[in-house]
């Protein structure tokens, strides 16, 4: 059997081990092979023949897939989201498609907090300003450059509630928060008291997002829904960049219609240089690493192996494809 893993960087760097995928073929693996469809002949040259491939983020397309039949079966997403594969293309082409599920729940979650703890007692800002000499030269034995919060008593709006989204609001409960949440449709919870979207936004101290991308939840935080908030609440994204209007997010944080942002995620994805988010006060950003502690990665490699065993044994898991 032909593995080929088109975009094996991000998931292992170096400090994980191929191995189980190697017990069951012969792989390839290629650090990154492209992400747009400018880079379709690469991505078909490397993928030629292959019974198997494995990808996070390079597309396979309509364009794509008809070109690698008849030996290709198999596409193992190494992740959760699905959209870079066409699920309808990979049907009509007899290929299974699976994904990751809850592989990275708490590391998304403590990711979030982190994000947000930064925003409410500003550690890096004060670490640079000891290092720069501020705390040696000061006349009292301490100081600080912005207001710290405490996060006890505030109300914590959940946007989603699957995995991430309960396991986030089982750490705001922790530290004393309220917790009111948001579901697309009703579900029966005990980690959040279930709330209507304009009360979640009139209500959150924090609103924190983990609602999947989709139609109807693209730019879910715009220019209206950032009016309704209040002017001390901060907002927090490791879910997906698009749920968010960027430029209306940057002139609210301009404007100080909101107190600040932590956001793991952007729309376009490396960030361009052109981001208004960029300059934006009190926006911390971080390079989409919620996901990526070496535990959480582990345990996507692992499930990603049990993927595909499962599926060699004619019993395909997480499967995804239509």
């Amino acid at each position: 059997m032909k593995i080929v893993v088109l975009d094996g960087h991000t998931l292992n760097p170096g400090d994980l081990s191929w191995s189980r995928f190697e017990a069951m073929g012969a792989v390839t693996v290629y650090e990154r092979s492209g992400y747009s469809a400018a880079e379709r002949a690469t991505i078909l040259q490397r993928a030629q023949g292959a019974d198997v491939l494995l990808i996070n983020k390079t597309p396979l397309d309509r364009a794509t897939l008809p070109s690698l039949r008849p030996e290709l079966k198999y596409i193992g997403i190494l992740a959760t989201g699905y959209n870079v594969v066409d699920l309808e293309a990979a049907a009509l082409a007899g290929i299974t498609v699976t994904n990751i599920p809850g592989y990275g729940t708490r590391a998304v979650a403590q990711h979030a907090f982190a994000l947000l703890l930064e925003l409410t007692n500003h550690c890096g800002l004060h670490d640079r300003a000891v290092k720069a000499g501020r705390w040696s030269d000061a006349p009292d034995f301490c100081f600080w450059d912005a207001p710290l919060t405490e996060l006890e008593g505030k109300t914590m709006g959940i946007v989603g509630l699957g995995r991430i989204g309960q396991q986030t609001a089982k750490l705001a409960a922790a530290f004393g928060m309220k917790v009111i949440a948001y579901h697309h449709v009703p579900i029966i919870t005990q980690t959040a008291e279930l709330c209507s979207w304009d009360e979640l936004l009139h209500q959150s101290d924090v609103i924190s997002l983990h609602c999947p991308l989709t139609a109807s939840t693209q730019h879910l935080i715009d220019r209206q829904a950032l009016s309704q908030m209040k002017r001390q609440a901060l907002l927090i994204n490791t879910s997906r960049g698009p749920l968010i209007n960027e430029a209306d997010l940057a002139a609210a944080l301009q404007q100080g219609v909101i107190a600040g942002a932590g956001l793991d995620v952007v729309a376009e994805e490396p960030i361009t240089k052109s981001n208004p988010l960029l300059t934006a006060p009190n926006c911390i950003l971080t390079p989409h690493i919620a996901w990526a502690s070496q535990d959480s990665r582990q345990r996507l490699l692992n499930l990603a192996a049990d993927n595909l065993a499962a599926f060699i044994a004619g019993q395909p898991q997480n499967v995804v494809s239509i």
